[in-house]
């Protein structure tokens, strides 16, 4: 069951999620009508830093433990800058994180909430994909979500922190499930690790 903006606004308050800074306001009004709830989601921002994976004679091995590691050594972290932004060109890829900290516990005898991490679609129609292929943030998890990011339009694409860069869809999970923490728990960097 996916849960409407009022559900995300009660697991808020009820403490089955946690984002933070909440995103706010709740709902649009006459000073701010740019609410970042939609009927069915919620809108996340982008972090002030990218990692670019750098070129070379590497290769990932996928069946090995520790691609946050692997990723942080191979990475160049960048600030994004803050008048500026920076500018992806197309077919060019980085990763992102979320400005927003989010989290998602278990807790005994209370329904626990996953949630799917999905792009704009005013974003998808200029050829940006934002975290695809791993849009599912489980149970339990903990961190800032990092965004898969690439252009697979023609034009470049300017990015500036603060953006409203991706939305969190969250359902209902159907009986308790055990913690079972991945590599990504609790990171604060786009390349996984922690800071």
């Amino acid at each position: 069951m996916v849960l409407s903006n009022v559900e995300i606004h009660k697991a808020f308050d009820d403490g089955r999620l946690i984002i933070d800074p909440e995103p706010s306001p709740r709902k649009p009004t006459a000073d701010n009508p740019d609410c970042p709830y939609d009927t069915t989601s919620v809108d996340l921002r982008l972090g002030y830093t990218l990692s670019i994976p750098r070129s070379g004679a590497y290769c990932y091995d996928l069946t090995q433990p520790g691609i946050a590691k692997f990723l942080s050594q191979n990475s160049d972290e960048v600030k994004i800058d803050l008048k500026g932004g920076y500018k992806l060109g197309p077919r060019e890829f980085v990763l992102g994180k979320t400005l927003e900290h989010v989290s998602i516990p278990i807790r005994e005898n209370t329904p626990a909430l996953a949630g799917r991490v999905e792009g704009k679609s005013s974003f998808a129609r200029c050829g940006l994909l934002v975290h695809f292929t791993a849009p599912t943030i489980h149970a339990g998890f903990e961190g800032t979500l990092t965004l898969e990011i690439i252009i697979l339009g023609n034009t470049g694409i300017v990015f500036m922190p603060g953006m409203k860069i991706c939305q969190l869809i969250l359902e209902e999970v159907s009986g308790t499930p055990f913690p079972n923490p991945s590599q990504f728990q609790g990171q604060s960097k786009p390349s996984g690790t922690k800071s």
